[in-house]
């Protein structure tokens, strides 16, 4: 997975459908995730497309497979997750995700349906995180 940063890079020298291109390309390049963890409890809650994010990582580095049935917010997750994967938790834990997506601006370039989940999305990473690196 390309770094939070490298993907920043490319797309702030991207335009409108350009930029929709990125989302979609990194959103194919997520790491499978199987049919069988796609289920209620791996499931993001408050997303208007279906999105599942599962923890997968040992000791206290932070490793996430995702999903979404929608091409778009598929990208998205993918920045979600780029931002914190393989990440130990304790950094992660102390993260402000929201900020490091800041320049990507996803609020003014997508509609408010695609990046409602977002909140949610990084609040479950978070919530995993917190969990990990109090062990």
């Amino acid at each position: 997975m390309r770094s939070l940063d490298d993907i920043r890079e490319e797309y702030e020298f991207l335009e409108g459908d350009e930029r929709y291109r990125l989302l979609i390309e990194l959103g194919r390049d997520l790491e499978e995730m199987p049919d069988a963890l796609k289920t209620d409890a791996t499931l993001v809650r408050g997303c208007s497309a279906a999105v599942w994010v599962y923890p997968t990582g040992e000791g206290d580095k932070l490793h996430f497979l995702a999903d979404s049935n929608a091409a778009i917010t598929k990208g998205i997750v993918a920045l979600v997750i780029a931002a914190v994967q393989d990440r130990p938790a304790v950094e992660v834990a102390q993260m402000d995700v929201t900020a490091a997506l800041e320049p990507f601006d996803l609020k003014n370039q997508l509609s408010s349906n695609r990046t409602q989940g977002v909140p949610n999305m990084i609040a479950l990473v978070q919530e995993h995180a917190q969990r990990i690196a109090a062990q």
